[in-house]
């Protein structure tokens, strides 16, 4: 801490206390928390926003305490829920109630004096806002809102997130006022961290409830487990941990296909990477490499690219194939009540709710084993063999680029067609 600042810290107000840092020549005022949670709520935008910063001083304690006092108004009251949203810095927060850190160095001081692993999400766009990329959208849906796993998260993890860069948003003007908004393309995953860290698993894209918790508690282990070793001895049993998890999905692999009917192929013939990165990746085919986030926009894609592209999963599988493979474990899909009262709020009243579900737990059973058997397999392989980087950011650029099909060094993230004429100056 500089010299010219100081810790202020504050009563203790229901079991919390509060501690600021204020500069020695201001006056410090340590606000107790209801007069906090009072005034975050407050029309006053310049008084509000002091205080939700005041409120995350409290972290997971600043959340509950707030959601508490208005549990009642939150349903019906959107600015409440915007709020609350600023508080956790994470849209639909009312359902989910869950504190995430914005800075990951803050992040690992939290998970060393918690002893709890950290779980990073990397995204396009921002947690915090509605029209962030359609999976993490997809993960305040599905997961976050999960009783068992937001307890679980809550519990056992220290929870971050990095937008990666901005997503690619489409807006379609109608011209009476009325206009539809949508996001393009974009990807997201979660990078179970150590306390140092130092990446121990990730979860690529979008995953049912029952599997996102199953691989989520196998690699909480690994964490706690790995960070009481250091140097060439954790090296080696995170390398033993990841052949290990690889042999169990080669051997679900071949469970699956034989249960389909399908005849026997590697799941990963070889290190090298599965697609063709010597041109720039299509925007449609990286987007049908999620299928849940592809249903809305492929066909904006299609009408809004000048592209002739066929798109191609280039996959192991035919798309039908994988549907019959997803159906096996269906069961394991279904979403709770929670997750079913957020789609209710943000579909409209013309929508069909129960066609609506069948439909997004369909997309989402294939996203689990697409995910699984595609993505998640190359990580470990790439762990298990060491070819992975040690530095997560090289990691997650490597994870958009030769999984994802986004790498940076594509400014227009395959939206733009370099072997097409459009008639506009080219940019």
């Amino acid at each position: 801490m500089s010299s010219c600042s100081k810790p202020i810290v504050g009563a203790l107000v229901g079991g919390f206390t509060l501690v600021l840092t204020t500069s020695i020549n201001s006056i410090a005022i340590a606000e107790t928390l209801p007069t906090l949670l009072r005034q975050a709520a407050s029309s006053n935008s310049r008084e509000s926003q002091a205080a939700i910063a005041a409120l995350r001083q409290f972290k997971d304690e600043g959340v509950q305490a707030f959601w508490q006092t208005y549990q009642t108004q939150l349903p019906t009251d959107e600015r409440l829920r915007k709020v609350l949203d600023q508080i956790c810095q994470q849209k639909d927060c009312d359902m989910s109630r869950l504190y995430w850190y914005t800075d990951l160095e803050q992040a690992k001081a939290a998970a060393k004096t918690s002893n709890k692993p950290i779980l990073s999400l990397r995204l396009l766009g921002y947690l915090d806002e509605d029209l962030s990329c359609a999976n993490s959208r997809f993960f305040r849906t599905v997961l976050y809102p999960n009783a068992e796993i937001s307890q679980y998260l809550r519990d056992r993890f220290i929870l971050h997130w990095q937008s990666v860069r901005p997503v690619p948003k489409v807006t379609i003007d109608f011209g009476d006022g009325r206009k539809l908004q949508r996001t393009l393309t974009g990807n997201s995953i979660h990078y179970i961290l150590d306390s140092e860290g130092r990446t121990v698993d990730a979860l690529p894209g979008l995953y049912a409830p029952k599997a996102f918790y199953h691989n989520l508690a196998i690699a909480e282990q690994a964490a706690l487990q790995s960070s009481k070793l250091a140097g060439n001895d954790r090296t080696q049993w995170l390398r033993s941990y990841h052949s290990d998890r690889l042999n169990v999905l080669q051997t679900n692999w071949r469970s699956d296909l034989v249960r389909l009917g399908i005849a026997y192929q590697p799941l990963l013939a070889s290190s090298q990477v599965e697609s063709n990165l010597t041109s720039t990746p299509d925007a449609e085919i990286a987007g049908r490499r999620a299928i849940a986030k592809s249903a809305p926009e492929i066909p904006l894609l299609r009408r809004t690219r000048s592209s002739s592209v066929l798109a191609s999963n280039n996959d192991k599988l035919t798309d039908t194939q994988w549907q019959r493979m997803a159906a096996l474990n269906a069961r394991e899909v279904k979403l709770d009540d929670n997750s079913q009262a957020l789609m209710r709020r943000k579909l409209s009243s013309q929508s069909s709710f129960p066609q609506v579900l069948a439909n997004f737990e369909r997309a989402i059973a294939q996203d689990t084993v697409r995910n699984e058997y595609l993505f998640h397999a190359r990580l470990h392989q790439w762990l298990a063999e060491g070819t992975a980087e040690n530095n997560l950011n090289a990691l997650n650029e490597r994870v958009y680029s030769e999984l994802f099909l986004t790498p940076s060094s594509d400014r227009w993230l395959g939206l733009s067609a370099r072997d097409v004429y459009t008639g506009i100056e080219a940019q």
